[in-house]
């Protein structure tokens, strides 16, 4: 369900965003126009161990996988270790390929605030600007048991990387 809700903002849906903007900030709402200017193409992929989203630009390509709690945290130690499998397929794929995948974490019950954080699994240095918003992305956390945890308040909110993303590749100014 929430797929739905991030591929909308992904493409820059102006319902979707309107939506959204109303749970923001005057400055971070007035970053919205650009996302619907300059939106990515986004299809749907999910699988079973695949990825729910595929977000495109010219300049970037992100697998994306999306995870929903009324938690603060999400343990991928739950689930008879099926996130966790699911995370070692993820970081296999894109780093034999290049890419960098996001875990977007959608909290819910949440008002007056950016319900959305990106994270991304740790990866191999990059270069060029995918490795400058790689280091922006916070990686998901490990417990010292060795298990995976996305913690929501640690994530980046949705609001901020479209504000990275832009800086990235839009002329000083523009």
């Amino acid at each position: 369900m929430y797929e739905r809700e991030l591929k909308g903002l992904l493409q820059g849906d102006p319902e979707s965003l309107r939506r959204y903007g109303g749970s923001l900030t005057a400055s971070d709402r007035a970053l919205l126009p650009r996302v619907q200017q300059n939106p990515f193409l986004v299809v749907r992929a999910a699988g079973s161990l695949g990825f729910d989203l595929v977000a495109l630009r010219r300049e970037f390509a992100f697998p994306i996988e999306v995870k929903s709690s009324r938690s603060a945290a999400i343990h991928f130690s739950a689930a008879s270790g099926r996130a966790a499998e699911q995370l070692e397929f993820h970081r296999s794929a894109v780093d034999r390929v290049g890419l960098l995948v996001l875990y977007a974490y959608r909290r819910l019950g949440l008002r007056a605030t950016d319900p959305w954080r990106l994270f991304t699994p740790q990866a191999p240095p990059g270069r060029g600007r995918l490795e400058i918003l790689r280091r922006r992305i916070p990686a998901i956390d490990m417990t010292r048991q060795g298990n995976a945890v996305l913690r929501w308040e640690d994530g980046l909110p949705l609001s901020r990387f479209f504000e990275v993303v832009a800086a990235l590749v839009e002329p000083a100014g523009g």
